[in-house]
C-alpha cells in the first residue's frame, strides 16, 4: 500500500469552489488539516462542504463541515487540527465565502492511501 502526502490549494475563493476530489485510483484519503486565510481588511464568512455519494453499508449524503464561520480580517482559521476526516473515491471537498472576488485562500493537507 502506497501512502502519498499532498497539499491542495485554491486562492481567492468566493463562489462554491471544489478544493479536492478523491480520485478513483486511491482507496481512501485522510484529511490532515484545512487552513482558511482571510487576506482582506474586513471579516469574511466561510463555508466548507463535503459532497459524498459513496456506498458501503449505507448511502453517504452531502454534509456541511463548517457553516458561515466568521474569520476576522487578516487572519487564518485552522480546521481539523488533531482530528482526521476519511474520504472515499469521488468524495469532494468544497469551499465558499461571502466575498465577491478575492480574499479567501484555502489549503488542504491530505494523505492519499492507495
Amino acid at each position: 500500500m502506497a501512502n502519498t502526502f499532498k497539499l491542495k490549494t485554491k486562492a481567492d475563493v468566493s463562489a462554491q469552489t471544489g478544493i479536492y476530489t478523491v480520485p478513483g485510483s486511491v482507496n481512501s484519503v485522510i484529511v490532515l488539516g484545512l487552513i482558511l486565510a482571510n487576506k482582506t481588511s474586513s471579516a469574511v464568512s466561510a463555508t466548507v462542504l463535503l459532497e459524498s455519494n459513496t456506498l458501503d453499508s449505507e448511502q453517504n449524503e452531502n454534509v456541511t463541515l463548517l457553516h458561515q464561520v466568521p474569520i476576522p480580517e487578516n487572519s487564518t482559521l485552522e480546521v481539523f487540527s488533531g482530528q482526521k476526516l476519511v474520504l472515499q473515491p469521488t468524495d469532494t471537498v468544497l469551499a465558499e465565502s461571502d466575498l465577491s472576488g478575492t480574499g479567501l485562500d484555502v489549503a488542504l493537507s491530505i494523505l492519499e492511501v492507495s
